[in-house]
């Protein structure tokens, strides 16, 4: 890999004529950094394809090629990548739809607004991954076509897809009204696979594993892994009506009642049957459903696991009572809850004043404070109060320092991550006695950082290659840090922008 090249490609202040050149020269990495740059050119989109087909599927992607651009004998890829954003041409599609390739008629299987003929043509496929794939994706009434058909794999896709007919999708959760699967991806691997075809076949009394199968897979004559999954699909599919996921509120299997926890649409019952579901899983997406109603979500305060009642912090309609009650019994961070983010004004206020440090550590991490909650909350006596705050847009220079000369090395990257850091306050946290690594990157990050602090910066192994990327370094300095010893500092070197154009010049075969 050519660490230089590869950061000049991705310079974005490379004149378009050196783009040109590194298009000559590029290997895989150099192609794939030119083909992100933002004022590619069409004839340049074009060279870069005609280098290889992963550059052309990323171009395609994009949007920098048409179907003009793109001979499907050639590249193949690139003119199914056109397709699956729905730019290809219809002939393409029917030329994929016979293509020996099964991988080719597999990603076209998942291309949307495919013509009649071509969806008929992959829902009779002889491979089953190419009809599987179909059923994940196709429309309503080739969904419910495909839900009748014998191989259970292509009914689990069935039960998968949101555009499945509701009546369907509960006829494949209940098996009434649908003929019974005659085979499975495990008997598709039996010996005498012929003997699934009846409707009672001889049970095996083991699993029959293989290398492509996912793990647990088994097959006693009734499809029994792929039937499970299915039902896990249509439980977990908005699609899937109420009334028929509610009844498996009781089964034996713990992963299809999870599968339920999560659904905003079941009755007040069922929620009281998950809550009280000896798998924590279950009642952690029972916790974190903003359907669950405030009795059940405060029987859930309760629960033993402290997963589940950080999920319930993250639900946003939590009782915000119940979640003050829950800041200091859980690990919860400066994360932004959404219950938090949608406090009105009088709670801000309530919360701003509690004497619950870890509640009005949760509210700083709003940053939309008014100024006076927001000073009067930088001015915090906790650390984690300040360090959750201390990114605020609008505080002063002079509450930052008082920050750290009260918290140091507490706060100190965390101070630095404020977008209104001045030069003078990023140079006085690379000063700090003892050093914090972590400053050090933020530093190196911050557009308001000087050379006196990037010079700083670069004394650190991991902030070292973000301060050689920022354009207020030095010009000697990126020129040296050309030949440094480490690629990746070599590379963003070369990706700086103040990087003279005659030293990119010489760069650039």
């Amino acid at each position: 890999m050519n660490h230089i090249l590869c950061g000049l490609a991705a310079n974005p202040a490379l004149p378009s004529e050196l783009v040109d050149r590194l298009i000559t020269v590029a290997d895989d990495e150099i192609a794939t950094e030119l083909a992100a740059r933002p004022d590619l050119s069409h004839a340049q989109a074009l060279a870069l394809a005609a280098l290889g087909e992963g550059t052309a599927v990323h171009l395609a992607y994009e949007g920098r090629l048409t179907s003009a651009d793109i001979d499907p004998v050639a590249q193949p890829q690139a003119a199914l990548a056109l397709l699956d954003t729905g730019a290809g041409l219809p002939e393409w599609a029917r030329r994929f739809a016979a293509d020996p390739v099964i991988e080719r008629r597999e990603k076209l299987a998942a291309c949307p607004d495919l013509p009649p003929d071509v969806t008929d043509a992959l829902a009779a496929d002889s491979e089953i991954a190419v009809v599987a794939e179909l059923a994940l994706w196709t429309t309503p009434d080739m969904a419910a076509r495909l839900a009748r058909h014998p191989h259970a794999e292509v009914r689990r896709a069935v039960a998968a897809n949101e555009a499945t007919p509701p009546a369907v999708l509960e006829m494949l959760l209940t098996g009434d009204g649908l003929p019974p699967a005659l085979r499975c991806l495990v008997c598709d691997r039996e010996r005498t696979p012929a003997a699934h075809a009846h409707p009672h076949p001889h049970p095996h009394p083991h699993p029959h594993p293989a290398d492509d199968l996912p793990p647990g897979a088994f097959c006693t004559g009734s499809h029994e892994s792929t039937v499970h999954d299915m039902r896990r699909q249509a439980l977990s599919n908005p699609a899937t009506p109420a009334r028929a996921a509610a009844g498996f509120a009781g089964h034996s299997s713990a992963l299809l009642r999870w599968s339920l926890a999560a659904r905003p649409d079941l009755p007040p019952e069922v929620w009281g049957r998950l809550a009280d579901d000896p798998l924590p899983g279950t009642r952690a997406d029972l916790a974190e459903n903003p359907a669950v109603d405030a009795t059940h979500l405060r029987a859930l305060a309760t629960d033993v696991s402290p997963d589940v009642r950080r999920s319930l912090a993250h639900n946003p309609r939590v009782p915000l009572d119940l979640l003050t009650s829950l800041a200091g019994t859980v690990k919860i961070g400066a994360t932004l809850l959404p219950r938090i983010a949608a406090a009105s004004p009088a709670e801000v206020e309530s919360l701003a004043t509690s004497s619950d440090p870890a509640v009005r550590m949760l509210l700083a991490a709003r940053r939309d404070l008014p100024p006076g909650i927001r000073d009067a909350l930088a001015a915090d006596t906790d650390a984690k109060v300040l360090k959750s705050i201390a990114p605020h847009p609008g505080l002063s220079e002079a509450r930052l320092r008082d920050m750290i000369d009260r918290h140091g090395v507490r706060v100190l990257a965390k101070v630095a991550t404020n977008p209104d850091a001045s030069p003078s306050l990023l140079e006085h946290v690379t000063r700090h006695d003892p050093p914090v690594q972590k400053a050090f990157r933020e530093v190196a990050r911050h557009r308001n950082a000087t050379a006196t602090s990037l010079l700083a910066c670069l004394t650190d192994r991991r902030a070292r290659p973000l301060a050689a990327t920022h354009p207020s370094l030095p010009v000697p300095v990126i020129v040296e840090l050309l030949s440094d010893a480490e690629g990746r500092v070599a590379e963003a070197a070369a990706a700086n922008p103040s990087l003279p154009s005659a030293m990119m010049l010489k760069l650039t075969p």
